[in-house]
């Protein structure tokens, strides 16, 4: 019991520590949304890489050209001229085109040739350009062609940016499964306007739409990720769902050539940059709600595939999340366990039951503050965000025992299945590739 207590003693401290995180976390996004609009407004680049058929993709295409941005292009980049999801892709923009009421000349080139066995060559109807007043889209795709040193995403992000406008002065990475309300793409730029910053990020918040336990517990599971994130700038993380770089930091510091034989473009841009010592801004309004919802296995998969990778590309943050959650789920469930053995054999129990009770208030008032500041953050959403409320105050115990799960695997294999392709991290430079569904 001394051993317990004395580990239980621990566990509360570090909650109290979270707990302090928590409220930091608030207070910078509430700082955050209090600034106004910046009017840093250049040419921007959004690439846009996809692989198959998400489940809004289209929903999420159109949104990219809703953007209230004065002037941008989208590529979009995929891998296969038989991709699945192209089809949709050029529907959203041969709808864009249609809605859109022109005040100067639109022009269709379709002049470039099919892409038939050239990676890179731009495919489909290749430069669409809608001149409105004020307002400018460029779009076109991309074949980039199947990945045979890398990740196929790190591939189509290294083809894309050998195509980009000559006005490009910022590039903006986007994932095909995030949904951007109106002023992603404006928020998302708006730091860089201070050239000390050297990238500005974004992060996913999962909202289920059935509510399953599965995706309750993944959202719990991210929710702990993202509130990481804050004003510590040096700490914070790219996430390559939305993340905005200047093109001269992007070219100065030879990103797309570091990204060559890795899998994770978030993971290597973040390192690059914290080697050169250049600050991570993250904007609180760029915060992506995904609503989509999962069974276990998708939930072990996902979780799994983030921790191996975590453990190649950042493993000091691995082995922490090994010891951490080690260690609560000895106090916490072992607890648990030792409550119920003492209770049968008729010994008190009280003070372990009051350790964990503290222990249990500390962990469900971190979620309840962090849940009502992303809800402030997401006001552009119109979603149910406060219909989790239940989930994040009781699951988050068991979404610390996920990572310990999800850590023991990362120990036990470094082998990843990501969109249909199997990869095996060598190291943080070098990706084999196993297989792929279509072999």
């Amino acid at each position: 019991m001394l051993v317990f207590y004395f580990l239980a003693a621990w566990s509360i401290w570090f909650g109290v520590v979270s707990l302090r995180g928590g409220r930091r976390f608030r207070t910078y996004i509430q700082h955050e949304g209090a600034q106004p609009l910046s009017n840093y407004l250049p040419f921007v680049s959004v690439i846009a890489p996809f692989r198959g058929i998400d489940q809004d993709l289209e929903e999420n295409v159109r949104a990219l050209f809703e953007q209230q941005y004065p002037a941008y292009e989208i590529i979009f980049v995929t891998g296969r001229p038989d991709d699945p999801g192209l089809a949709m892709v050029e529907k959203v923009r041969a709808a864009a085109s249609d809605k859109l009421q022109f005040v100067e000349d639109y022009q269709r080139l379709e002049s470039l040739p099919e892409p038939d066995d050239a990676p890179g060559r731009i495919a489909a109807s290749a430069n669409d350009k809608l001149k409105l007043e004020g307002h400018q889209v460029t779009s076109r795709v991309i074949i980039a062609g199947e990945a045979t040193d890398s990740g196929q995403k790190v591939h189509n992000l290294r083809t894309a940016v050998k195509a980009l406008d000559q006005r490009t002065e910022v590039l903006v990475f986007v994932d095909s499964d995030v949904g951007s309300h109106a002023n992603w793409l404006r928020s998302l730029v708006a730091p860089l306007s201070d050239q000390g910053i050297g990238a500005a990020t974004g992060y996913r918040w999962f909202i289920p739409n059935r509510g399953t336990f599965a995706a309750h517990l993944r959202a719990v599971w991210n929710a702990s990720i993202a509130s990481a994130l804050g004003s510590r700038a040096d700490k914070n993380f790219c996430w390559g769902g939305s993340t905005a770089i200047r093109r001269t930091t992007f070219e100065r510091l030879e990103v797309a050539e570091r990204w060559r034989g890795t899998v994770s473009d978030d993971f290597t841009l973040t390192r690059v940059l914290q080697q050169a010592g250049l600050p991570i801004h993250f904007v609180p309004a760029c915060l992506i709600v995904s609503s989509d919802d999962c069974g276990f296995r998708e939930l072990l998969e996902f979780t799994n595939r983030q921790l191996k990778i975590t453990r190649v590309y950042a493993p000091h943050l691995w082995k922490a999340i090994l010891a951490g959650s080690s260690q609560f789920v000895l106090v916490f469930f072992g607890g648990l366990v030792l409550v119920s053995a003492r209770l049968m054999l008729g010994r008190p129990v009280w003070v372990a039951v009051v350790m964990l009770s503290i222990i249990f208030a500390l962990g469900a008032a971190k979620s309840w503050i962090r849940l009502r500041a992303v809800s402030t953050a997401l006001g552009n959403y119109d979603l149910p965000i406060q219909q989790s409320t239940l989930a994040h105050l009781v699951l988050w115990p068991f979404a610390s025992a996920l990572f310990l799960c999800n850590a023991l695997a990362a120990a036990a294999s470094r082998r990843i299945d990501w969109r249909g392709t199997t990869y095996e991290l060598k190291s943080p430079t070098e990706a084999v590739i196993i297989g792929r569904e279509c072999d």
